[in-house]
């Protein structure tokens, strides 16, 4: 599968070849008739999704739409799956001048019904994940039709005609094993958004976290935990004695085996220690009890290194070639904490335990995310919707001139 496929360190050429085949067996399919205003006062933008619920989409994507400008865009949602009464789906459908739900629609009853809301551009926040609908897509309910936030990657498709992207994440090389033209946004093209943090006092000792201990912490996907990876923080532990690793709970098995594996490699199981699924303003304020975030390389943590940098704590990250492996490099550029990249996997475990043993060096760091936070584009919502509706404008002016070019 083209999404299980990212967390693989495959080459650009067979990952494409890998999606292009996934999409060859969806469509392209006969398209529906299209509705939408040649020369429209506003233009109708349209984000499909089946993830407008308590999902990382949601997490990122809630403070964008109340923030588009209505006087230039009229912004529809349609969701693939019903409400589950989740306070992000309220808040999606609250920024929406209309939202629809679609769960109930065929796919050609969904693009029929898009088509004839007489949608621009239309964006598909799903790509291949889980419950994604590209059977939607493949009847060609809009003119313009942008992959974009949920699949860091190519579709493959000849039906999506763009990828939203930053010249970092999606360098010229890898673009040129993408289908989609990608649409450069100048600063991150990840959103963020600005959620609370609890201050209810959670303690180390509630998360069964050691008080004086150094805590490394990863809550990335444990699929996103490949071999190489394990084997350097299990190094950085054996550096940096009583410190922890502190990871998510995904269940006895995953747990058990990442446990087993560092016995192994001689780490004893009390120094990792695992927590489960938690609110999200509790999740921010339970991540300031660690010291430092690990990222993992080939995908990269997305919404959980924007997590971990917006409560404060620095992230450390070494890019690859792709897409998903850039992404913690692109944010952390945002934020302005460049230093925090490292260029190898050597550098990325020296600058680890040198952080670990100057404290006021770290101490210094997290002052400056801090302050960063508010004052960096990273988490400035508003800032990235406006270069969004560049983009968006920029689509449509280059349809207009070249309409048969989609």
């Amino acid at each position: 599968h083209p999404f299980h496929a990212l967390h693989l360190p495959l080459s650009p050429p067979l990952r494409l070849d890998n999606a292009r085949l996934y999409s060859s067996q969806i469509g392209p399919l006969p398209p529906v008739p299209l509705s939408y205003e040649g020369n429209p006062s506003r233009l109708r933008i349209g984000y499909v999704s089946s993830d407008f619920r308590t999902h990382p989409t949601a997490h990122l994507m809630g403070g964008l739409l109340p923030l588009h400008d209505r006087k230039r865009f009229e912004v529809f949602g349609y969701s693939l799956r019903k409400d589950e009464g989740s306070p992000y789906r309220k808040r999606i459908m609250e920024g929406c001048d209309h939202f629809i739900d679609l769960d109930d629609l065929s796919d050609e009853e969904a693009a029929r019904r898009i088509a004839g809301d007489g949608i621009h551009i239309l964006v598909d926040l799903n790509g291949y994940t889980q419950h994604a609908r590209p059977g939607i897509f493949a009847r060609r309910p809009a003119p313009i039709q942008v992959n974009y936030l949920g699949f860091p990657g190519t579709l493959g498709a000849p039906w999506m005609d763009y990828i939203i992207a930053d010249p970092f994440v999606l360098t010229e090389e890898e673009a040129r094993y993408y289908t989609e033209k990608p649409v450069y946004l100048p600063e991150c093209y990840q959103v963020n958004d600005r959620h609370p943090i609890a201050e209810t006092g959670i303690t180390r000792a509630s998360q069964g976290l050691p008080e004086q201990a150094f805590i490394f912490c990863c809550f990335n996907a444990h699929r996103k935990i490949e071999p190489e990876v394990f084997h350097l923080w299990m190094e950085i532990l054996r550096e940096v004695p009583g410190s922890v690793l502190w990871l998510f709970r995904e269940g006895d098995r995953s747990d058990a085996h990442l446990l087993e594996e560092a016995e192994r490699q001689g780490i004893g199981r009390h120094r990792l220690v695992f927590s489960g699924f938690m609110e999200k303003s509790r999740h921010l304020e339970r991540l300031r009890l660690a010291d430092l975030f690990l990222d993992t390389f080939t995908y990269n943590g997305h919404t959980t290194t924007s997590d971990a940098l917006w409560a404060g704590v620095p992230v450390i990250t070494c890019p690859g070639e792709s897409f998903p492996s850039r992404v913690a490099a692109s944010l952390l550029r945002a934020v302005g904490l460049p230093e925090l990249i490292a260029d190898d996997p050597s550098a990325y475990r020296s600058l680890a335990i040198r952080l670990s043993r100057e404290r006021p060096a770290l101490s210094e760091i997290r002052s400056r995310l801090w302050e960063n936070r508010l004052t960096h584009p990273l988490f400035d919502t508003g800032r990235f919707a406006r270069h969004l509706e560049e983009a968006f404008l920029r689509l449509w002016g280059l349809h207009r001139a070249h309409p048969e070019k989609g």
